[in-house]
């Protein structure tokens, strides 16, 4: 992949990186850092990139980094810090609020799918797991917010 071609298709998927960087650190500063750090590791490695599997690839390396990012302020900080919130009419912030409390596995589902626009398959490949277990997921993350939201939602 020559370096206008990935300079083309990473400002294409950095709004779609940096909210799946967001779905998982939930501060807004760690995930602009993951995103980046997800492009220069996926720039270092772009003669290896197949064209047609690049955004699966590329969010696979930011899921990574947001979890090694994790994993370190474990180490660091016991503490929690309260998420940031984004800007939210008050008739998704109730939506937004039970999607942050879905386990990641299950949050994670949610966003690739119904946010990011992603195919099973492909959100499958990025978190690499059958695109079964994807579907059982991504249909127990919809059971619990309709528990959450005492109401029915539809996503489809």
């Amino acid at each position: 992949m020559n370096r206008l071609e990935f300079e083309n298709r990473a400002l294409e998927l950095t709004p779609a990186l940096y909210r799946i960087a967001l779905s998982i650190l939930r501060q807004d500063a760690d995930a602009r850092d993951a995103v980046q750090l997800a492009l220069l590791k996926a720039w270092e490695k772009r003669d290896r990139i197949e064209p047609e599997k690049f955004r699966a690839y590329v969010s696979r390396i930011a899921v990574n980094v947001c979890r090694d990012e994790q994993r370190r302020r474990m180490r660091i900080s016991p503490v929690e810090t309260l998420p940031e919130r984004p800007d939210l009419s008050p008739d998704y912030r109730e939506l937004y609020e039970a999607l942050q409390e879905l386990p990641e596995h299950l949050r994670l589902c949610a966003v690739l799918k119904y946010l990011q626009g992603y195919s099973e398959q492909e959100a499958a490949q990025t978190l690499k797991i059958p695109v079964s277990t994807f579907r059982n997921r991504l249909h127990r993350a919809r059971k619990a917010l309709r528990k959450m939201l005492d109401r029915e939602v539809t996503f489809e």
